[in-house]
């Protein structure tokens, strides 16, 4: 699972860039030698490792291009969102040549005085660090480029008066720290608490929802919320999946 481990840490620092500092080709190229680096630290260093490590590295300066672009209208958000997945399908399908995961990172994993991550093992604690990453802002990528495949919303529309971002505010900071309490407390096998999480949010976002607008645009409020709060989940869920195999 290290290629997967590797692959979810170079997207997720490229999203995480990006959200910050948004300048053209930087968050990719920053994303994909973090990729390269946390490989190398890693010991991911045999011949079919290097050839993976420098294979993630253009997935991950694709999936910075074609969300760009996507985002922009000058493609369809579907190409991302299948260049990612396919991306992660063939990551599992051919895990198991990935080296083991040693090196100055697995030497730095012992050494923390933190007992979870030392039982979880250097190549979990790598895998963990990847999906925790990818909730952070490649979740909201995710969240948008399906909301826009859905026609839930419209690219051009980002930002609007009528965008329902900005109606239901506070969804990129609640979004990131949800999955992420979600991802905590499934790995420390409270999936309950985790369902009570899912339903608090609806509880919080009912009165914005049911607010006295018209019907119309209370019924797209509605479709977004769905929509968009179903995929940011299924992100954390996979996630868990991910750790759980």
């Amino acid at each position: 699972m290290s290629w997967i481990a590797v692959l979810l840490i170079g997207v997720g620092i490229a999203d995480l860039v990006q959200s910050v500092k948004p300048v053209r080709i930087l968050p990719e190229c920053l994303g994909a030698i973090g990729a390269i680096l946390v490989g190398l630290c890693a010991d991911l260093t045999h011949p079919v490792d290097l050839v993976a490590l420098v294979v993630i590295a253009g997935v991950v300066v694709a999936w910075g291009q074609t969300v760009t672009s996507a985002f922009a209208g000058r493609r369809t958000a579907g190409v991302p969102l299948a260049l990612l997945g396919g991306a992660l399908m063939l990551a599992v399908l051919v895990s198991v040549s990935a080296g083991e995961v040693g090196g100055l990172f697995g030497a730095w994993i012992e050494e923390l005085p933190l007992p979870f991550l030392s039982d979880l093992g250097p190549e979990r604690a790598l895998l963990l660090i990847g999906v925790v990453l990818v909730q952070l802002s490649t979740g909201n990528v995710v969240v948008r480029l399906v909301l826009t495949v859905t026609r839930t919303v419209h690219p051009a529309r980002h930002g609007g008066a009528d965008d329902p971002e900005r109606q239901l505010k506070g969804g990129r900071l609640l979004g990131p720290m949800e999955r992420v309490v979600i991802v905590g407390l499934g790995v420390a096998g409270q999936l309950t608490a985790a369902s009570i999480v899912i339903a608090a949010k609806g509880l919080l976002r009912f009165p914005e929802l049911s607010s006295d607008r018209g019907q119309k645009q209370i019924h797209q409020l509605t479709e977004y919320f769905l929509v968009g709060s179903f995929v940011s989940w299924l992100v954390a869920l996979s996630g868990l999946v991910l750790l759980a195999t």
